[in-house]
């Protein structure tokens, strides 16, 4: 009966997933300028701190069941929301590098393709590492854990900072 309920639960966040993914959340028709108004931000050292094993463990010793079990829904609440707004900030990248794949720079155009690529990993790491953290809040026992997508929104980020720089070279190498 339960794994039919988190059967249920996983299959309808699934499918919520999916739909914000296919309307892009409400992004569409960004233009390159608005990339910069719209980025959510993600303070990642403070996601890391909400989702380290070690943080949740100490916790879980030093703290009476029931008062760890409302603390870790409360942690695992605030983590979910860091990775919404990186989920967010993965589908604005994900635009930028699908406008840089249409530059005339083959460089340009294989760091938007790294960055689509990346952006479109993290989404996914982001759907599964909620599902996750929402079993986590229903079961506070149950030990759950969430870091890759702090490495990979941090290589996500990277990757458009370097499309940035390049993209803002090639313009500068333009007016020369």
């Amino acid at each position: 009966m339960i794994i039919t309920f988190f059967l249920v639960v996983a299959a309808l966040l699934a499918l919520v997933f999916l739909i914000r993914m296919a309307k892009g959340r409400g992004i569409s028709g960004l233009a390159a300028v608005d990339h910069k108004v719209q980025i959510r931000p993600v303070d990642v050292r403070a996601f890391r701190n909400l989702i380290d094993p070690a943080e949740e463990q100490y916790l879980r010793q030093n703290l009476p069941r029931a008062e760890f079990a409302a603390i870790h829904r409360e942690r695992l609440r605030g983590a979910i929301m860091y990775i919404a707004a990186a989920s967010h900030n993965a589908a604005i990248l994900m635009r930028v590098g699908e406008a840089a794949r249409r530059s005339p720079e083959p460089e340009i155009v294989r760091a938007g393709d790294k960055l689509v690529d990346s952006a479109i990993r993290l989404r996914l790491f982001a759907f599964r590492a909620t599902v996750k953290l929402y079993i986590g809040i229903m079961l506070p026992h149950v030990p759950v854990s969430a870091l890759s997508l702090a490495e990979s929104y941090e290589r996500m980020t990277g990757l458009g900072f370097a499309l940035n720089r390049l993209q803002s070279s090639n313009k500068a190498g333009l007016t020369a």
